[in-house]
């Protein structure tokens, strides 16, 4: 057999592997965008009133119109099998750069509604597509609880915690800062433990944090988009390298943030080492 020949059958083996490591990554990448990943949390906190101790939240970020499962069955039967006595929507239900499925945000809302009261704040993807008010009219002919840049009161077991919740500042430019309604909280409520709804997790060092909130939750960061050992994320969602406060549970200031790494993906970016993520909050009381 001629030599070229020879070099041309010997090649053929590695060309092949070549190929199946490829078809397995584009799979493997595929699968890890739409494959939903349940991830439990469990943070305590000296001030929690205890009727509030076990109580399970779900929280739900980033969707950008992502469907998973006919009418988004899967992401409505993990919802489901989490138990919880509460939802929170932390913002990009639907996304600026894509086309959403007709009837998404109601049929979406409606879903959640019916497994346990839910609660929404707006994200940057929601002003950047604009009609956000009808958007907040449609969320709440749903059943859903859009707090915008105001609070409101949660019960259980006899005790009370304090729910705020905040537009994103691509908002409206005369609206309520974090800062009024903070004050404005505590001017109603006294010194009490409370949430806060707020989409940008990256404001939460410079300006969350300070607010006095006992759980920021929020999402954004998308969990850095690719994870690698070690980080906390690659890249960043305005496209800097190795940001923070993308995933996951994080203290500064005397406020505990929580940042759920979201369930879809923006225009062309995808997730590799990140799947979407149901997050399940399950507060604790420390023990007195």
């Amino acid at each position: 057999m001629p030599r070229r020949a020879r070099k041309r059958r010997a090649l053929l083996p590695r060309l092949f592997t070549l190929l199946l490591l490829a078809v397995l990554a584009v799979l493997y990448v595929r699968w890890s965008n739409a494959a939903l990943q349940t991830a439990a949390f469990d943070p305590v906190f000296a001030r929690l009133p205890q009727g509030f101790d076990g109580c399970r939240i779900v929280v739900l970020g980033d969707l950008h119109s992502t469907v998973f499962g006919e009418d988004n069955q899967a992401l409505v039967e993990a919802v489901q099998d989490a138990e919880p006595e509460y939802i929170f929507l932390v913002g990009d239900l639907l996304d600026a750069f894509r086309e959403s499925p007709e009837d998404y945000a109601k049929k979406t809302a409606k879903a959640l509604a019916d497994i346990a009261p839910t609660y929404y704040v707006t994200g940057n993807h929601e002003w950047a597509a604009g009609n956000v008010p009808d958007l907040k009219k449609d969320l709440t002919a749903q059943g859903v609880t859009v707090l915008s840049n105001e609070f409101i009161t949660l019960n259980r077991n006899s005790d009370t915690i304090v729910l705020a919740g905040i537009d994103d500042p691509n908002g409206y430019a005369d609206q309520k800062t974090p800062e009024t309604l903070a004050a404005e909280l505590y001017a109603a409520h006294g010194d009490p433990f409370w949430l806060l709804l707020a989409h940008r997790n990256d404001h939460f060092p410079d300006q969350y944090s300070l607010l006095g909130a006992d759980l920021v939750v929020s999402g954004h960061g998308h969990g850095g988009l690719i994870r690698l050992p070690f980080t906390d994320g690659l890249v960043s969602t305005d496209r800097t390298l190795f940001p923070s406060y993308t995933a996951g549970l994080y203290e500064k200031n005397a406020s505990t943030l929580f940042v759920t790494r979201g369930l879809g993906n923006s225009g062309s970016t995808f997730r590799v080492f990140n799947r979407p993520e149901v997050a399940v909050i399950t507060l604790h009381a420390a023990i007195r």
